[in-house]
């Protein structure tokens, strides 16, 4: 098993990252733990990316993972390009990337992520760990350039009680031209069908690259002192339970 305080590299993962406006934002708002306030326009998000060879992680192997979430007021990361997210489905075909997030924090289950890239049409498909089809994505996609896109994206979870705001740095080579076509949650009986879009779609921000690098960064023992912050960067956890947190 992975050292769940021990930092994480993964490089040239094929991923999809995109925000879409819910059918039911009233249903997206009960996701969020007490203490979290939604993003103004109830925004959700969902990254669906494969890695495809053990070489391109530190620790992971080959793996592909789908996490979706609601994006949130007040938390954007230290860039400010994406507002900051509440982790509420995390679907990984690796146990050991599961055994890894879900020490973390992460609600971590067992799925299955395709990603199928031809000509200029990308479809995803997204499944549960007995093959139930839970989201299929089609987009219209371009190449890569000379342009890339870097910064954090910061997503939050709660491990034993105390929520944990994590800063995740990243460097994407964004194909151009990107354009969302559809998004299906065909499963309705399945919790993460609250998060489907709606109709019309409206896409918020996002992009489809090729290759896209990060990090899992190192986590810090907690403290045993009743005062001090325990989650792995900017914001105390004492703070986040007693009010609306901020960001950095």
């Amino acid at each position: 098993m992975l050292d769940p305080a021990a930092p994480q590299l993964v490089i040239n993962a094929r991923t999809l990252l995109f925000s879409w406006l819910p059918a039911d934002p009233g249903a997206v708002e009960t996701l969020l733990p007490a203490g979290l306030r939604p993003h103004p326009q109830r925004q959700v998000f969902v990254n669906q990316y494969v890695v495809d060879d053990e070489t391109q992680t530190s620790g992971f192997g080959a793996y592909s993972l789908t996490y979706l979430g609601v994006s949130l007021a007040d938390m954007d990361p230290p860039d400010g390009e994406t507002p900051g997210g509440w982790w509420t489905h995390y679907l990984a075909s690796s146990e050991r990337v599961r055994r890894y997030a879900a020490a973390r924090g992460a609600p971590a289950a067992a799925g299955e992520t395709r990603l199928d890239l031809r000509g200029g049409r990308l479809t995803t498909e997204t499944r549960a760990g007995d093959g139930t089809l839970l989201i299929r994505v089609t987009a219209r996609v371009g190449h890569t350039g000379t342009e890339a896109h870097m910064g954090h994206h910061r997503y939050l979870t709660r491990n034993d009680g105390e929520l944990i705001v994590t800063d995740y740095p990243y460097v994407a080579e964004p194909v151009s031209p990107f354009e969302v076509e559809s998004v299906e949650f065909p499963a309705p009986e399945h919790p993460v069908h609250a998060l489907r879009p709606a109709n019309p779609l409206h896409v918020c921000w996002g992009f489809y690259s090729p290759r896209v690098s990060f990090a899992y960064p190192a986590r810090p023992d907690v403290p045993d002192g009743p005062d001090e912050p325990a989650d792995l960067h900017q914001v105390p956890a004492r703070r986040a339970r007693s009010g609306l947190p901020s960001g950095s």
